[in-house]
């Protein structure tokens, strides 16, 4: 595959992939090498580990939970190199943790981490809730009521798992309404955070049904174009998780 633009060397001197080429102005640039179009074997190894821990009820467990990377090498059939270079940018991200003579673990949130990840969470959704009164369209608006048409009178109980999923589905799209790539990007990994809060959170006590209340709602101010309101109900919301956390995740200490 050829790279076009930044690389292109059609006009000037040769050079070896990752050397700087001059240019008859003088002006170096790097010399880049044709990038294969399929996923690295870390980027495969990266979305499976990543996947396969949001996946986890790791907040009821009270068993810590240990990677071995050798063992996972051969369930993927790879060399160990991309699964210890998937390891390491997931514990940049917060989702390991390496202990020295131990191993890789899979990281438990604090009680107290929690609620600052919700706090931060609350800031841009209610960001995300603003924006969308003023940029999306009425039928991007619909489609968030149309998750919940099947939760409606009385089915929210017996299809709870569907509605944790339809419950995330709702806060993504929250934030992908907003159209704005930098908030987009600032939620991507928070959420996966949350994602794994929420799914633990959600048959708790009363949220499942508050929850709903509030998703209509949210919906209603948007459908409105009230952006005041709007962003309070999207930030009481959140805050209400973690207030609920605060009170009630004792699993969390």
């Amino acid at each position: 595959m050829s790279v076009k633009g930044i690389g292109t060397r059609s006009a000037s001197p040769r050079g070896r992939a990752g050397n700087a080429v001059r240019t008859p102005a003088g002006v170096e640039r790097p010399s880049l090498a044709p990038i294969e179009e399929s996923p690295s074997f870390k980027h495969k190894a990266y979305t499976a580990l990543k996947n396969a821990i949001v996946a986890m009820d790791i907040y009821h467990s009270r068993d810590e939970i240990r990677l071995d990377e050798r063992k996972l090498a051969q369930d993927f059939g790879i060399s160990r190199t991309p699964v210890r270079e998937a390891m390491a940018q997931l514990e940049s991200e917060g989702f390991v943790r390496s202990v020295p003579r131990r191993g890789i673990y899979v990281v438990r949130k604090t009680r107290q981490e929690v609620i600052e990840m919700i706090t931060a969470w609350a800031a841009l959704e209610s960001m995300a809730a603003r924006l969308i009164t003023q940029a999306a369209t009425d039928d991007e608006i619909e489609g968030l009521r149309e998750m919940f048409a099947a939760f409606i009178d009385g089915e929210l109980r017996a299809h709870l798992d569907e509605y944790s999923d339809a419950n995330i589905e709702f806060h993504q799209t929250i934030i992908r309404l907003s159209k704005n790539s930098v908030l987009i990007d600032l939620a991507a990994n928070l959420f996966t955070h949350m994602r794994m809060i929420r799914r633990t959170t959600i048959g708790e006590k009363d949220r499942a049904d508050r929850s709903i209340k509030d998703h209509m709602a949210i919906i209603e101010a948007l459908e409105a174009r009230d952006t005041k309101r709007a962003e309070q109900l999207v930030r009481d919301h959140a805050l209400g998780l973690a207030d609920h956390v605060a009170k009630f995740a004792d699993y969390l200490d």
